[in-house]
Parts: structure tokens; sequence; C-alpha cells
């Protein structure tokens, strides 16, 4: 059964860094795209940024320049490294993959069960 494990996460002082990283379980057959979102209280989910199997990548405006988000396809994991976080950028985020689990089966979407950033003096 594939299953999406998120680690790393936690508080940080404005201007500080943190990494969330996702390790997809269960030897899919193929994952596409994977990325991260995330909701803020009272917000609706949004994208963060996404990668691709061939390494290209998006992200939000809001992020861009002080996020990056790597790929190890052998290892079936995903990193956002996070830098110069601020008060805005406190969510949950979550991971997200588009996985075909078996060759016959078609492409789904996968979900982790979300880790919390805070951003905070």
């Amino acid at each position: 059964q594939v299953q999406l494990v998120e680690s790393g996460g936690g508080s940080v002082q404005p201007g500080g860094s943190l990494r969330v990283s996702c390790a997809v379980s269960g030897r899919p057959f193929r994952i596409s795209i994977m990325g991260w979102y995330r909701q803020a209280p009272g917000k609706q989910r949004e994208l963060v940024a996404t990668i691709t199997t061939g390494g290209s990548s998006n992200y939000a405006e809001s992020v861009n320049g002080r996020f990056t988000i790597s790929r190890d396809s052998a290892a079936n994991t995903v990193t956002l490294h996070m830098n110069s976080l601020k008060p805005e950028d406190t969510a949950v985020y979550y991971c997200n993959a588009q996985v075909q689990t078996e060759w016959w089966v078609q492409e789904g979407d996968y979900w982790g069960q979300g880790t919390q950033v805070t951003v905070s003096s």
C-alpha cells in the first residue's frame, strides 16, 4: 500500500531555515509529479512547489527565491528546503505525489498526513 510519510518541520524564528522531507513507501510502479502544499488556519490549501521526474520545478510566487524543492527519484523522496522564513509561511505542509501503483492502474493523487511549520519570534 502506498503511503507518503513526512518528516521535519517545527518552529523557527523569522529569517530562519527549515526542511521538510517526504518518502513514498510501498514500492509503486511510477511516481510522476511530486510536490508540497500548505494550509494555514482559516485558509485554503495552496500550492508551494512541485517537481517533475525530469527535475523541472515550479514555485508559488510567495516562496520563489526562498524555497527549494529537490527530489531523489531512486529513493522516492522529495524535500523542501525553506530559507528566509516569514511568519506568513506558518502552516501545515502536505506532501503530494501523483502515483501509479501498478502498470495497469491509473495514476492517483496521494497525500501525506501533514507536518507543522511555525515561524514566530
